[in-house]
């Protein structure tokens, strides 16, 4: 049994209020922008996802990142899971991501998180991403149980939580 609706088409652009920047699926050809976002953040990145998911490694290579990418993107393709890219609207700069994920813990039908570049936390690009998100969720996913990841529920109370019983 999948975790989404077999009719379910997911969203390939969404854009952020404001008109300068847009979600849409991440691709291994988005890892020159990628591997130095993630980098450039990789402490704070590091504190919210380490302990969870082991990412991103202080040694985590170019070459690794893109296998990551394509991997999401394969994932993205075959409805597993799915890795959003906030760009700009030139798609210049990647500034952050958002994962909707099956869930790995009981009491929820899909988990999701998100996080921008250091540059942008506290700015009103940031604040925008965090309003979206939650209302995107909610008005273009099948979810009746979302969670949001270090948002909702800390990661270390996630952590806590049961198994979900498909994971």
């Amino acid at each position: 049994m999948s975790w989404l609706p077999e009719n379910f088409v997911h969203p390939v652009l969404v854009p952020l209020p404001g008109g300068d920047h847009h979600l849409r699926p991440i691709r291994e050809a988005d890892a020159p922008l990628d591997y130095p976002a993630v980098m450039g953040s990789r402490e704070r990145l590091w504190a919210m996802f380490g302990p969870a998911w082991g990412w991103p490694a202080a040694t985590l290579t170019y070459e690794a990142d893109r296998t990551d990418l394509a991997r999401h993107e394969k994932e993205i393709a075959a409805h597993q899971s799915f890795n959003y890219a906030l760009l700009d609207a030139a798609e210049t700069a990647l500034l952050g991501c958002v994962y909707i994920d099956p869930p790995e813990k009981a009491g929820a039908d899909g988990e999701i998180s998100w996080w921008v570049v250091d540059e942008l936390v506290d700015s009103k690009v940031e604040q925008a991403f965090d309003e979206l998100v939650p209302q995107w969720i909610a008005a273009d996913w099948p979810f009746e149980q979302p969670r949001f990841l270090g948002r909702g529920i800390s990661w270390s109370d996630w952590l806590a939580l049961p198994d979900h019983p498909d994971a």
